[in-house]
């Protein structure tokens, strides 16, 4: 499994997760949406593919707010299972973002 680091993560990441930032030792996003309902939507279809590649962000929501943490807690770094999860957020995001 291949780890990052913060010199190489940005390569990693590319353009289809450049909202991700890294952040001691984690990589993270926030995300806003029109409403706590559309918020909600979203954290359930990620929800979904987490489950699918059995690897679970770290999240916090706030009404129409979403923040989110990924780091392979096993490896204690950020792996290329972070990197996916967080390509298939952001691919995810563009169909609930807020207008």
């Amino acid at each position: 499994m291949t780890q990052y680091t913060e010199a190489s993560i940005v390569k990693a990441l590319g353009t289809e997760a450049a909202d991700w930032q890294w952040d001691a030792g984690c990589i993270k996003t926030e995300l806003v949406f029109k409403d706590f309902k559309t918020a909600f939507g979203f954290m359930k279809v990620v929800a979904e593919a987490a489950e699918k590649m059995n690897h679970h962000p770290d999240w916090q929501n706030s009404y129409n707010r979403i923040g989110i943490s990924l780091r392979t807690q096993d490896q204690g770094a950020v792996t290329s299972l972070d990197v996916a999860l967080a390509k298939r957020i952001s691919i995810l995001y563009t169909h609930f973002k807020k207008p």
